[in-house]
């Protein structure tokens, strides 16, 4: 045991105690998917509280020096264990808000383990545990620091715990402002416990009760006529008496109550009460009718498109092997599973990856080694007999590159569904802004659009072009091949025809690109060649054709009453494509180009900035038009910019360039302008010297570079982080552990740049790289979205591997029998040799 004391006592300078604050990552390795359940358990750093897996817990140690590390192995209870746990325990309390591991939410830790846990000392991994810390004579100094730090890395909340209690906290319904005061008539109404039917109509599903008066009445018509006829909507509408509460969802727990005037789903504390009124015990009521939430998925379901698209109604192969791995959703992160699963199928993204983890590897490693790629089986089974269970794999769960991905974003950061394609434009971004010294995969997507502008009076042109990674095809309803049969049901539903069947659109995918590519009318048009408004035409074509063409179906548009609404659709979108008469030509012989005159000052060029965002303001608002007319920058756009993580000095230019007209114009300019020569030079703005309108260089934080060092890294590493990132420490943090294979060849000088720093930065960057080819391709992967609205629902994706379509479903990774090609939302195309 002294051995052991004199151990401890050569690591205690490097022993630290979680303060509030620090972030433990005690669920995950850094550079692998290793956990606490993995073979080998995971190494917890004693002084930065990063985690590593056994396979690099000794690069960390050779790196840094580090020597103490919390060693933490979980292994599951068997299901036995956990039934024989005692009769006596009550059972668990049912959630009562939308919330993650804490008091009314959901229990993150569903599955019981057994943990073990040691101080290892490397290199000879001498193990210490808390019983031998216990018996350590007194007079071994700091042995309490020891426990402490043990007891401090054992209690504290991981990062991934904390991240999810952000993420989900919050999203609760609120009391209603009527509950507390809630008017409840003395009529002598009194409602029995079952056979409900609205007094209007008779209908016996979707029945809610007016806590005001009592009246029993049917809900809303959903999008395909089923659901109810308006009725207790149109009460409220009579009466303004504000609550309902939907029959049939009533339990001891509560009920789904919604509020009119709020428009919303509520909470009702004084629920029990105002049932009573009515001579309903809540106490005793068994629920008999499906939620809200139920409900959509149910309606969804009818219309067969969850069962389509995930092939529900055939008996899948489950698949395994290295590009075979699945991802578990970590709380709606489907379209995230889904858009990296396509992504790491592209060869510039396997390439990247190298299989080592590096930038953005870690993810890549996890998804094409094939070594989280097996059967995820109960404690105890020597094989996957059971075919229910033999289709879960044990995966990986990405919540550090979410983490990472979603940073400081208001959507990503969050755990909220989203849109899968504003996913893969933010992905993009990301890996454009983190690879501009390197090889950047997102080339692969990448493609210029020639945008040509006919002056209709003069017959002259304006040619422009603009970098793009994504085309967007119109869905033209008007075109659908079935409109027979879509207005004969449309009629049944509308004369109350509850059987009348529910038919979904047939869209020609030819009638979709001719939408996309005909000629757009500019009907406002400031014309330099005539000096007037007039009309003009704008036709878009391909500058180059990319290696791989994404292709989104525009699903998602707005109803008559500016309701958000998801078309129905089937569009026969085909196995291979030849785009090659979509070329653009450019100025043709003959042709007369608008000339380069600068419109009036209260004169907007609309392409440029009303096309973008539509008509803003008013004329005498000279700053909305003219960029040259007001210099000052609006320093909460700029600062917007910022947190999206672009330079400085390129915000200000995005800002100053786009006329001061908002966020959307300044982020439209800097997507269009990334490969400028000059997009990180300081801005000079007209009448200023060269130094005006930028600030000095930003010094380095001391206690950012001290927070860097004490997780052992060099002070030289600490500044390159910082420097790279605009001395944001938690940024610092993030880039120096994806970069930490250059480290160890980091050569930082005394004025705080590398030798490539300084030579790269007499160079300016090279114009937009494009890559260009036959346009022709062919399908080799398909997103699909299941739900209403791209803020909920399910997202799954099919992969064509090795001439067989696979089904990547979160964790679910299965040989694909009937791709629903027709139902997709956003397509993925190669190039293909002519």
């Amino acid at each position: 045991m002294a051995d052991v004391g004199d151990v401890l006592m050569s690591v205690l300078s490097t022993i630290r105690v979680p303060k509030p604050g620090d972030r433990v990552h005690k669920d995950e390795c850094a550079l692998s998917f290793a956990s606490p359940e993995s073979e080998g358990g995971l190494y917890v750093c004693m002084n930065s509280f990063l985690g590593f897996g056994s396979q690099y817990v000794e690069r960390h140690y050779a790196r840094t020096g580090q020597r103490a590390y919390l060693h933490i192995k979980r292994t599951r209870k068997t299901k036995e264990e956990d039934n024989n746990s005692g009769s006596g325990h009550p059972p668990k309390k049912k959630p009562t808000r939308l919330a993650i591991g804490i008091e009314g939410g959901f229990d993150v830790e569903q599955d019981q383990y057994e943990e073990d846990i040691k101080v290892v000392i490397l290199p000879d991994r001498q193990e210490v545990t808390s019983e031998d810390l216990s018996s350590m004579p007194d007079v071994v100094r700091d042995r309490v620091r020891f426990t402490s730090s043990m007891a401090g890395i054992v209690a504290a909340d991981s990062v991934s715990h904390t991240l999810q209690v952000q993420q989900w906290d919050g999203e609760v319904r609120q009391e209603s402002k009527h509950a507390a005061d809630l008017k409840q008539l003395d009529n002598g109404v009194k409602i029995p416990p079952s056979g409900w039917r609205c007094e209007v109509c008779d209908l016996q599903e979707n029945i809610w009760m007016n806590l005001t008066d009592g009246k029993v009445l049917c809900g809303r018509r959903y999008f395909d006529g089923s659901g109810g006829n308006n009725h207790a909507l149109l009460h409220f509408q009579e009466t303004r008496y504000p609550l309902a509460v939907k029959l049939g969802t009533i339990t001891p727990d509560g009920a789904d109550v919604y509020s009119y005037d709020e428009d919303d789903m509520v909470l009702d504390s004084k629920l029990p009460e105002h049932l009573a009124h009515f001579g309903i015990d809540m106490m005793t009521m068994e629920k008999t009718e499906r939620t809200m939430t139920e409900l959509e998925i149910a309606v969804n379901q009818r219309v067969g498109e969850w069962e389509v698209i995930q092939e529900s109604g055939t008996t899948l192969r489950p698949l395994f092997g290295p590009g075979l791995t699945g991802m578990k959703n970590l709380g709606n992160s489907c379209y995230l599973n889904s858009v990296m699963q396509v992504l790491f199928t592209v060869p510039d993204f396997e390439n990247k990856s190298v299989l080592t983890p590096s930038r953005y590897s870690k993810l890549g490693y996890g998804l094409l080694s094939g070594k989280y790629s097996k059967p995820a089986l109960d404690p105890g089974e020597e094989n996957g007999t059971s075919e229910a269970r033999v289709r879960d794999q044990i995966g990986i769960a990405p919540r550090m590159f979410k983490a990472l991905i979603g940073w400081g974003h208001p959507e990503f950061s969050t755990n909220r569904q989203q849109d899968a394609q504003e996913y893969l434009l933010h992905f993009i971004n990301m890996v454009e802004r983190n690879c501009r010294s390197g090889t950047n995969p997102s080339e692969a997507f990448r493609f210029l659009v020639e945008e040509k502008i006919v002056c209709q009076q003069s017959q002259k042109a304006k040619y422009t072009q603009r970098v793009d990674y994504i085309i967007q095809l119109p869905v033209p309803m008007d075109q659908a091949t079935n409109a027979e049969e879509l207005q004969e049901a449309e009629r049944r539903r509308d004369e109350g025809d509850a059987s009348a069947p529910t038919v979904r659109a047939q869209i020609p995918f030819t009638a979709c690109m001719a939408a996309h590519s005909e000629p757009e009318i500019l009907t406002d048009f400031w014309s330099s060649a005539v000096q007037a408004k007039t009309t003009a035409t704008k036709t878009t074509r391909f500058a180059s054709f990319p290696d791989h063409l994404v292709i989104q179906i525009k699903k998602f548009t707005f109803g008559l009453d500016w309701v958000p609404k998801k078309l129905d659709v089937s569009i026969d979108v085909p196995d291979t494509l030849d785009l090659s008469a979509l070329r653009a030509t450019g100025q043709q012989p003959g042709e007369e180009l608008l000339p380069e005159v600068a419109p009036p000052p209260l004169m907007t060029p609309d392409v440029e900035v009303k096309g973008i965002l539509g008509s803003q303001g008013n004329e005498e608002d000279d700053s909305l038009y003219s960029p040259l007319l007001s210099p000052a920058l609006d320093e909460s756009t700029v600062s917007h910019l910022c947190e999206m993580g672009f330079p400085l000095e390129s915000c200000k230019r995005a800002v100053y360039f786009s006329g001061n007209t908002g966020i959307d114009a300044a982020t439209n300019w800097i997507m269009s302008h990334m490969d400028d020569a000059d997009f990180t030079a300081p801005l000079v703005l007209p009448g200023c010297s060269s130094g005006a309108g930028t600030t000095p260089t930003e010094s380095i934080s001391e206690e950012h570079l001290e927070t860097i060092v004490s997780m052992g890294f060099s002070r030289d590493q600490a500044t390159k982080a910082l420097r790279a990132t605009s001395n944001d420490l938690q940024r610092a943090l993030d880039w120096i552990f994806s970069n930490t294979n250059d480290l160890e060849s980091m050569d930082i000088s005394e004025g705080g740049r590398s030798a490539a720093e300084s030579e790269s930065a007499s160079e300016p960057p090279p114009g937009p790289r494009v890559r260009d080819g036959p346009g022709k391709y062919e399908l080799f992967a398909f997103i699909s979205h299941m739900g209403t609205s791209t803020m909920c629902g399910h997202y799954v994706c099919h992969i064509k591997k090795d001439q067989q379509w696979v089904i990547f479903n979160d964790q679910k990774v299965c040989a694909s029998e009937k791709p629903p090609k027709d139902m997709g939302y956003l397509y993925f195309y190669r190039r293909v040799a002519d």
